[in-house]
């Protein structure tokens, strides 16, 4: 008893990388850096022993456990085991000793008047083989007054319902994982950010650092867009992109909490740190990076001058090969770059810093508007402002698009854009997924081009830095090769037993797609294609007949599947909502809907107009009547057999023999993952999760409302829980299964998905590789624990 007591509390200074047991990963780190002799804010951590004493001499542990060894799949029952769990700890008191030893190491920091973060540090946390992070709590400008139930809440978190369900998924035993508590004083930062030692995605000598105004926890949390500074480790060298700062994150001088607080205007468009600050960030991101001898990811913070080192982990997102061999997608994709390849349409794609130089070119000025690079390359060209669809006209090959966010039915126009420009968006917005697809370098989230470029200003876009200068300085060469000549070559992908395809949502996109190396495509979106015409279908017939409305969906079709045949190409049917048909010409006659992502879309609409849906089938007619029997047909929002048994007739009406041909559904509402076993008797093939929908709707949160956006989580173990019974069902009834999702891209969820059996996973074009190696990594794993 003495002995623990004395061993409760252990000074930051007192432990290293060895301590990982007593400390948790977050503590360990901690204390590594202070050894180090790097600048961290002086603090302790109640060990992971103190917490195992602390149950074990109240006499809870037996129940403790007992209580979260539950059938996690039943949702019930883990929500009453989560909460009992809870419940034990919270409810029971702190011994005298231990609460004295507690508080008199807080009276200790900052000569006990501060205020303290209060961190979870579990022991099994940021292992090789799993992740807990995130899952515990950690609160934020502590008193003494609330230190001990913060203490006794970090302690509860490791029995929430998600860490109970991924524990026992992953099969880690609740009685031998321990939590630690690092407690350390508050740094009230005046700026804070991130910086990662080396290139975060390719690896290379260059420091990326994101900063804003305030705590951290603004740029960790995504609450605000930070400025970023890319510096040239060999000459320091400094790549500013200045960001709008609305928002930060500060204490509250009366109540002492961590609130958001709009930034003053004349600091928004401010400069955060000096270049006397940035060489003291990467004086000490080299220290860090030598004493761990690999990349870190760094959090830190500035308060009067002083710069502070919160927290250090490895840079993970870092392919561990890329230094080892070249990349045959990359090298042949820069040799494009630097000869100026067009994309067939005459507009130059990207040119690489070498033909800046060029006797052609003449220096691009200073820049005008900044934001997100979010598709690669620099080009020259004059800026169209498009504020409506009428404007798409004036695009001409080799312009610039600026506009306040790209909409479907603008696709056709940035085919002939050599650039993308918008004022609103993010890396995951629609300008910037397509434009990643196309290859068309693009800068999102500029907030002012369209006010601030004139229609028709020559301009130069960065698609790399996330800037727009003013004037010219690049040109395509005289001659350019035709993109066909240095088409990419497949790289070498991992050989797994679960196929990783690829998520396409243009046919202009099959090419780079297909050089992924994908298995096939999970999901080849029909509704780009018909938004593309700027028309209603109805009134694109109208004006065309239908047998050209027919030829453009086999055209598109087409042309993804010949680029990845005899690999499958999963097409789904028409899945616009009305909000989008209502912007082309025709739609006036749109239902109103208040929310129109659960109205008329999908199936719902294809059935109610069954002779506009018979037109889609009749594509895919043609098309396997032209050979192409790699092409499955995929049908969106289906809620029951009912709806399956009815698509089917049609699919018959057509001249489609479904008995013939690989078909299947989406599984995007909990209504169509609880009647997947009827839905499998009716012939389906496979069942493919849409995981945004289907986390919308499992639980009840919009992701675009910012009032519970924070709520959406595609790993909950409700979504989870239908995800895996679906797939258990499937395989009972030899149906195969897929995820086509934006989740299929995330680690978590490809581990949870390959130890559930899933058949398929289709990622985005640039995570395809990532993915193949997960899946591999997993596979791997699976395989030696059956053997040992």
């Amino acid at each position: 008893m003495t002995t623990e007591i004395q061993m409760a509390v252990l000074w930051l200074d007192e432990i290293n990388a060895g301590d990982l047991e007593r400390v948790g990963g977050k503590g360990a780190s901690l204390g590594e850096l202070t050894g180090a002799g790097l600048p961290v804010p002086p603090g302790f951590v109640v060990t992971a022993g103190t917490y195992r004493s602390f149950i074990e001499e109240a006499g809870i542990d037996e129940e403790l456990f007992e209580a979260v060894d539950v059938d996690v799949d039943d949702s019930s029952a883990l929500a009453e085991a989560a909460d009992r769990a809870q419940e034990l700890i919270l409810e029971t008191r702190f011994p005298d000793d231990l609460r004295e030893e507690i508080l008199a190491s807080y009276r200790e920091v900052g000569d006990g008047e501060a205020f303290v973060a209060v961190r979870s540090s579990a022991t099994a946390e940021d292992l090789p083989d799993a992740s807990f992070a995130g899952q515990q709590e950690t609160f934020l400008n502590v008193t003494e007054e609330d230190l001990l139930d913060r203490v006794r809440e970090c302690w509860a978190s490791l029995f929430t319902q998600r860490a109970i369900y991924y524990r026992q998924e992953q099969g880690f035993d609740h009685s031998a994982v321990n939590i630690a508590v690092v407690v350390q004083q508050m740094v009230d930062a005046e700026k804070s950010g991130v910086m990662f030692t080396s290139h975060p995605s390719t690896g290379d000598r260059t420091m990326i650092i994101e900063a804003a105004w305030g705590l951290g926890e603004a740029v960790v949390s995504g609450a605000v867009s930070p400025d970023n500074y890319a510096v040239t480790r060999d000459d320091r060298s400094i790549d500013v992109t200045v960001a709008e700062k609305k928002v930060m994150h500060v204490k509250d001088e009366e109540t002492g909490e961590t609130v958001e607080r709009p930034v003053p205007d004349e600091k928004q468009t401010e400069r955060v740190i000096s270049d006397e600050e940035i060489d003291a960030l990467v004086d000490l991101g080299e220290r860090v990076e030598d004493h761990y001898d690999e990349p870190q990811d760094v959090e830190w913070a500035i308060v009067e001058g002083d710069v502070y080192m919160l927290q250090s982990r490895p840079i993970t997102t870092i392919d561990d090969s890329s230094g080892d061999a070249a990349d045959p997608i990359e090298d042949t994709v820069d040799a494009a770059k630097s000869k100026g390849v067009t994309d067939g349409s005459g507009g130059v794609q990207t040119v690489d810093s070498g033909s800046a130089g060029s006797a052609d070119s003449t220096e691009a000025g200073e820049v005008v508007v900044d934001g997100l690079g979010s598709s690669p390359g620099t080009v020259s060209g004059a800026a169209r402002i498009v504020t409506k669809l009428d404007d798409l006209d004036k695009v001409k090959e080799g312009d610039i698009i600026v506009t306040e966010m790209t909409m479907p039915d603008m696709v056709p126009a940035m085919k002939r854009a050599s650039g993308i420009i918008t004022d609103e968006g993010g890396m995951t917005s629609h300008a910037a997924i397509v434009s990643r697809e196309l290859g068309v370098p693009a800068v999102v989230g500029t907030t002012n081009a369209t006010s601030v470029l004139e229609d028709g200003q020559v301009v130069t876009l960065d698609g790399d830095k996330g800037q727009v200068l003013e004037g010219k300085s690049v040109e395509p060469e005289e001659e350019t090769e035709p993109v066909e000549e240095v088409r990419p070559q497949s790289p070498v992908k991992p050989m797994t037993a679960t196929e990783v395809k690829v998520n396409v949502s243009i046919p202009e996109a099959a090419e780079r797609a297909a050089a992924t190396g994908a298995d096939g495509v999970g999901l080849l979106r029909m509704e780009h294609m018909i938004l593309s015409l700027n028309q209603t279908p109805a009134k694109f017939i109208e004006e065309n007949g239908e047998d050209a409305y027919v030829q453009e969906l086999v055209q598109g079709i087409r042309h993804v599947a010949d680029e990845f045949y005899p690999r499958p190409v999963r097409t789904r049917t028409l899945d616009a909502p009305t909000d989008e048909f209502r912007q082309l010409e025709g739609g006036e006659d749109e239902p109103k809907e208040h929310n129109p992502m659960l109205g008329y879309r999908g199936i719902r609409r294809s059935l109610d107009r069954p002779d506009v849906f018979a037109h889609e089938l009749e594509a895919f007619r043609r098309l396997y009547e032209m050979g192409y029997d790699n092409v499955e047909m995929m049908f969106p929002l289906v809620n029951d057999a009912e709806d399956v048994y009815r698509v089917k007739q049609l699919m018959q009406e057509a001249g489609i023999d479904p008995d013939k041909r690989k078909w299947g559904v989406m599984i995007e509402t909990p209504a169509s993952a609880l009647a997947v076993e009827e839905m499998a008797q009716t012939g389906i093939d496979f069942a493919s999760f849409g995981t945004n929908d289907l986390t919308q709707y499992t639980l009840a949160v919009d992701r675009n409302n910012e009032n519970v956006a924070d709520r959406f989580d595609e790993l909950h173990p409700s979504v989870l829980r239908l995800i895996g019974d679906v797939i258990e069902t499937c395989r009972e009834h030899d149906v195969a299964t897929s995820i086509c999702g934006q989740a299929g891209s995330k680690p978590e969820m490809v581990q949870f998905l390959v130890n559930e059996g899933v058949s398929s996973i289709s990622a985005n074009i640039d995570a395809v590789r990532d993915v193949q190696h997960e899946v591999k990594r997993v596979e791997q794993k699976l395989l030696l624990e059956s053997v040992r």
